[in-house]
Order: C-alpha cells, then sequence, then structure tokens
C-alpha cells in the first residue's frame, strides 16, 4: 500500500517510465517524419482519433471502478479479520474453570495455543494469499513481468519479516502441526478447523457453556467467510474480456493519437510540428497512467506496492493478541519504508 500523501516521481516512473519512453519515441518518429519527409498520406482526421479516446476513456473508466471495488473489499475483508481476532481471543481469556478435571495450568497452556494457533493461522493465510496466479503481473513471462518480479524482492528486501511466515509457524505451533503443514493444500483451513475441535474439547470438559462453544464457533465460522471471500478475489480476476479489451482499445487509441494531433498543430506552422510531441506525449501518458492504475489496483494480494498491507494487518493482530495474553516481549509494528506498507 502506498503511503505518501501523493505520489512521487519515483513511484511514477517505477509504474510508467518504460511506458513512458516508448509514447516519447512513437511521438517523436512521427513528427520527424511528418516534418522531413511531409508523409501526409499517413495523416488521419482528428475527430475519429477523439471519438476513440473518448471511448475509451468511458471503459478505462469502468474497468477503474471494478478494480477499486475489488481493493476496497479486499481492505474491509482484512479489517473485518482484525475486529474478528480481537473478540475471539478477548472471549478465549475470558475462559475460567472449576472443573478439578483440568488445572488452572492446564487451562492457560491451552488458552494460549488456541490463541497462538490463531495467529499462525493469520500468517498462513497472508502466505497462501501471496502465491502469484497466471493472470497477475508478477506471472507475466516478457521485460514487464520481470520488472514486477524484481519490484517483488525488491519490497521483500525492505522488510525483514516479509517472508518468514514459517519462522512465524514454528513459534506459533507445536511441532506436531507444523509438521503437517505439507500435508495439506490448504493449511489455514485445517488451523481452523483444530481450532473448532480444541474449542469443543473445553465444552466437553464443562470448561466452557455449550453457548461460550457457541459464541467461539461463531467466530470461526467468521474467519471461514473472510478467508472464502479473500480467496474469491485471489482466484477469480477481473473479468480479461474487460480488461483485456480495455488495453487493446489503449494501445490503439495511442498508436493514432500523434497521426491525428500532429496535423492539427501543423496549421500552427513549422513550431507547431515539434510542439505536437510533447503534448502528445502528456496525453497518451494520461491514458497508459489510468489504465495501469486499475490494471495493477484489481489483483491486491500480488506482492506488489498496490496490495492491502496484509503483513502490517498480521502484525497488529499479533501484538494486539499477545498483549491479551500478557506477554511483554512483544514484536515491532510493522512500519512503512520508502513510501509503501506491505
Amino acid at each position: 500500500m502506498i503511503t505518501t500523501k501523493y505520489v512521487n516521481y519515483r513511484q511514477v516512473l517505477n509504474l510508467s517510465g518504460a511506458h513512458l519512453i516508448l509514447i516519447s519515441i512513437w511521438c517523436t518518429l512521427i513528427a520527424v517524419l511528418f516534418y522531413f519527409f511531409n508523409w501526409q498520406w499517413m495523416i488521419i482526421p482528428w475527430v475519429p482519433v477523439a471519438l476513440i479516446g473518448t471511448a475509451e476513456a468511458f471503459l478505462v473508466g469502468f474497468k477503474n471502478n471494478q478494480a477499486y471495488d475489488r481493493l476496497w473489499e479486499a481492505r474491509k475483508i482484512w479489517g473485518g479479520i482484525v475486529n474478528s481476532s480481537r473478540s475471539f481471543a478477548s472471549m478465549v481469556y475470558a475462559f475460567d474453570t472449576k472443573n478439578e478435571e483440568i488445572g488452572t495450568f492446564d487451562l492457560e497452556d491451552r488458552k494460549r495455543r488456541i490463541v497462538y494457533r490463531h495467529i499462525a493461522w493469520l500468517y498462513t493465510f497472508r502466505e497462501q494469499l501471496l502465491i502469484p496466479t497466471e493472470w497477475e503481473h508478477i506471472s507475466s513471462e516478457n521485460k514487464f513481468g520481470n520488472i514486477n518480479l524484481r519490484r517483488n524482492r525488491l519490497i521483500k528486501a525492505g522488510f525483514p519479516d516479509y517472508g518468514r511466515a514459517p519462522i512465524f509457524l514454528h513459534k506459533y505451533l507445536s511441532e506436531e502441526e507444523y509438521d503437517l503443514k505439507d500435508e495439506y493444500k490448504n493449511f489455514a483451513t485445517y488451523l481452523n478447523a483444530r481450532q473448532a475441535k480444541d474449542i469443543n474439547e473445553l465444552k466437553n470438559l464443562n470448561v466452557i457453556s455449550e453457548f461460550n462453544q457457541m459464541q467461539l464457533q461463531t467466530c470461526l465460522n467468521e474467519f471461514y467467510a473472510f478467508q472464502g471471500q479473500a480467496e474469491r478475489i485471489k482466484k477469480f480476476p477481473s473479468p480479461r474480456q474487460f480488461a483485456s479489451t480495455a488495453f487493446v482499445f489503449n494501445i490503439l487509441f495511442i498508436m493514432l493519437l500523434p497521426l491525428g494531433l500532429v496535423n492539427e498543430f501543423a496549421k500552427l506552422g513549422d513550431f507547431g510540428i515539434w510542439a505536437s510531441i510533447p503534448f502528445c506525449i502528456i496525453i497518451g501518458w494520461i491514458y497508459i497512467i489510468m489504465e495501469l492504475v486499475g490494471d495493477y489496483s484489481e489483483n491486491p494480494f500480488a506482492g506488489l506496492m498496490f496490495d492491502v498491507p496484509m503483513l502490517s494487518i498480521c502484525r497488529t493482530i499479533e501484538i494486539d493478541l499477545l498483549q491479551m495474553a500478557g506477554e511483554t516481549d512483544l514484536p515491532e509494528p510493522i512500519a512503512s519504508k520508502h513510501g509503501v506498507l506491505i
């Protein structure tokens, strides 16, 4: 997630620098050919170019709205996880027992194990959401895909805890549970199911009432719901018939833009031909930025700077839950670096 109030030039160039160079070369080439070779045959009227630009603006606007909806829904999902996690842990730590079959020390150990397992679920869930899908930018098999891969590695390098999920799992899970992580394709689902089993066992020992079990199970059901909602966003792309069409139309418009613009500026004289270059670059770059903003925002779990800051949210929940347990050796919150929070 970008945290700076305004997007700085480094972030802009990181996103669209290569596109800006290509647009500049194309616009300059058309102006040179028109000025030195007087290639009138390649010039087209401005009206059809303007119509294409207007249609593209509507299409890109629709795409960006849908991308924002996916991004904002992803953030609301993790906001719900925060609230439900605090409620879940507060209810767990409210347990008290008068049953002689289970002592105070044993109960405290069970409480800690349940809460620790939930922290492990958070980091497991986050790690699963970061697995690339074939339609995300980081999976592209081209030069721009390699650029996104380098962006991802750069972000990882800036945050030491980015890829330490196995360490957290080893810290918060028993050896038996930790050894099972490679046996389950969806280990987060298994951890939630294990929580339900332990809570049911506490009910059978009369440590908690049936009503308490129902409340805790409701929280677990919410975690299942949040997980399913996030997986829906992760595993179902923004419909490619809309996204790809907007991309193709954008390329078509930018290719035609200097062909119509240079003739209009040529009416001002020879100076107008060269003056068309910066205006052509600016217009084309604006359309490219609109396209890229929507294109990157539609994948909020891609491991790039446009993501929902899942690591920061997991750390916030981890700190809150450990404090509820009375622990004082707490990890540091995740802070933004170079204007990016992950």
